[in-house]
C-alpha cells in the first residue's frame, strides 16, 4: 500500500454489523474535514472529527467518532 492510499483516519463507534472493524480504517485526502459519511447498505453512518489520534500498526490515525445514521430516500 502506498503512502497516498494508506489509512490516515479511524472511524470509532456505531454499528459493527453495518461497519465491521476491517472497514474502519480509511484514507482521507483532506484530514481537515469536520465529518465523514460512509455508505452502509441502505444508510449512511456519519462520523465527526475529534481531537484524538490513535496508533494502529505504527501509524498515527486521526479519530472520527460516530454521530448518527441516516437512511437513503426511496
Amino acid at each position: 500500500m502506498d503512502e497516498k492510499s494508506a489509512p490516515n483516519a479511524f472511524l470509532r463507534g456505531g454499528s459493527r454489523t453495518l461497519l465491521p472493524d476491517e472497514e474502519r480504517l480509511h484514507y482521507l485526502p483532506n484530514l481537515e474535514v469536520d465529518r465523514v459519511k460512509v455508505l452502509c447498505g441502505n444508510c449512511y453512518e456519519h462520523f465527526e472529527a475529534s481531537s484524538e489520534t490513535t496508533l494502529i500498526d505504527d501509524r498515527e490515525l486521526k479519530v472520527f467518532v460516530w454521530a448518527r445514521r441516516t437512511f437513503l430516500a426511496e
